[in-house]
């Protein structure tokens, strides 16, 4: 059993790009919120209280711009604090920023809860987790190899 006590490597870092986006240059910049957090928290970069009542749903701007390394990307997913408490969640989730996008980072979140949600700036609402990014190259076969499993899918093993 693990030292829970024990010290742990550190974790692998990468430099990356950013600028903060007019609407965010008094906002923070992106934070891991532990020293173990995977995601780091994106905040709200809204100029006035903006409320999402249920099922709507909103593209709110982090006020932030990278420039991943060729092979990252960048995962946006739902805070789950928000979704727990709020019912409010991120739709498109995973979202990905590509290597190559420069625009500003924007979540769309959606009410899904049965209250309206007043989201105010500066208001932690999603978390961007940066990956490596693996390509496929197809080799089309005439036949695919057998597995135990087959083509059942779509709860084929039972509830």
């Amino acid at each position: 059993m693990r030292n829970p006590n024990a010290q742990r490597p550190a974790p692998h870092t990468i430099p990356i790009l950013i600028q903060r986006a007019p609407e965010g240059a008094d906002l923070p910049l992106p934070t891991y919120a532990t020293s173990g957090s995977a995601g780091m928290d994106l905040l709200a970069a809204v100029s006035e209280p903006l409320t999402l009542l249920p099922g709507a749903r909103a593209l709110v701007s982090t006020g932030i711009r990278i420039a991943l390394p060729e092979g990252f990307e960048a995962q946006v997913r739902p805070r789950s604090g928000l979704a727990l408490r709020h019912g409010v969640t991120c739709l498109n989730s995973p979202g990905t920023i590509d290597a190559d996008y420069r625009g500003t980072v924007s979540v769309i979140l959606i009410n899904l809860g049965t209250e309206p949600f007043t989201l105010r700036r500066g208001e932690r609402i999603a978390q961007m987790v940066v990956a490596p990014v693996t390509r496929a190259v197809w080799r089309e076969v005439e036949a695919l190899p057998e597995s135990a499993r087959g083509a059942g899918g779509f709860g084929h093993t039972g509830r």
